[in-house]
C-alpha cells in the first residue's frame, strides 16, 4: 500500500493509491486534483538554477521568498530535513505563508511525525478559511495517526465546507471502504468519481483487506461497467 501527498503548487493529497484512485494533496490555488509523484526534470531544473543564484549571492540575508525557494530545491534533492528547517524560517516571518504550510503539512506527515503534521494542517485550515483540501489532508493524517474518529470528522466538515470536494469525497469514500461501510463508501466515491472507477476502487480495498470473493465481484462490476477498464480485468484474473 502506497501513499501520495498532495503538493502546493504542485498539490498531493494525501492518498492510499490504488491505479484509478484520484489522489494526492492539491494547492489552494489550483483545483486539479491529478496525483503528484514527485518533481520534474523541468523543475528541478528550475531549482538548481535557483541554487546558482543562491551560490553567487550567499552573503545576501536570506527573505520568506529565498527560504521557500531553498526548501522546494531541499525537496528535490531529497533532503527534507533541510526542507522542513526552510519552511519554518519562512513561518517565522510569514505564518500564513500557504504554500510553507502545505508542504511542512506533507513532509511532517511522511516522516511519521503525525502530531506536527496535525498543528500544521489545522494552522493551514485556519489561514486558508477551511480549504477542503486542507480538511481531506487533515482527515487523513488522522488516518495514519491511527484516529479515525478525528479523520472522519475532519473529511465530514470537508465535505460541507464543498461538497464537490474530490479529495475529501475520495479520501473519506476509501476510509469507509477500508472498514467495510460498503454502502457508505459508494455514496462518497459515486459523488466525484465514474461508476467504473467507484467499483475499481471498491475492489481494490476488498483485496487490501483480505476480502477476495467481495473484490472478484467488485471488479467484475467494474469491467461491465467499463469494458475499457483492462486493470479491472487485469486484476480479475489474477484472483481466479
Amino acid at each position: 500500500m502506497e501513499m501520495e501527498f498532495a503538493m502546493h503548487a504542485r498539490r498531493s493529497i494525501i492518498l492510499f493509491v490504488t491505479p484509478l484512485i484520484l489522489a494526492g494533496c492539491t494547492s489552494h490555488s489550483d483545483k486539479s486534483h491529478s496525483a503528484v509523484r514527485g518533481i520534474s526534470q523541468n523543475d528541478a531544473a528550475a531549482m538548481n538554477a535557483k541554487r546558482n543564484e543562491f551560490q553567487k549571492t550567499e552573503d545576501q540575508p536570506f527573505t520568506a521568498q529565498t527560504h521557500f525557494a531553498a526548501a522546494q530545491l531541499a525537496e528535490s534533492q531529497g533532503a527534507p530535513a533541510t526542507a522542513v528547517e526552510r519552511y519554518n524560517a519562512v513561518l517565522k516571518s510569514n505564518p500564513r505563508h500557504l504554500p510553507s504550510l502545505y508542504r511542512l503539512g506533507i513532509l511532517y506527515a511522511q516522516a511519521k511525525a503525525y502530531p506536527q503534521a496535525v498543528g500544521v494542517w489545522t494552522k493551514y485550515l485556519e489561514y486558508s478559511n477551511g480549504d477542503a483540501t486542507g480538511y481531506a489532508n487533515l482527515g487523513f493524517c488522522h488516518e495514519l495517526a491511527g484516529q479515525p474518529a478525528e479523520a472522519e470528522t475532519a473529511y465530514q466538515r470537508g465535505i460541507a465546507r464543498d461538497p464537490k470536494s474530490n479529495p475529501c469525497r475520495v479520501n473519506y469514500g476509501l476510509m469507509l471502504a477500508r472498514t467495510n461501510r460498503v454502502n457508505e463508501a459508494i455514496i462518497q466515491l459515486q459523488a466525484v468519481l465514474p461508476e467504473a472507477q467507484v467499483y475499481y476502487n471498491l475492489a481494490s480495498m476488498h483485496e487490501i483487506q483480505g476480502r477476495r470473493e467481495e473484490a472478484r465481484a467488485a471488479y467484475r462490476r467494474a469491467a461491465e461497467l467499463d469494458p475499457g477498464l483492462l486493470e479491472a480485468k487485469t486484476r480479475l484474473a489474477a484472483l481466479d
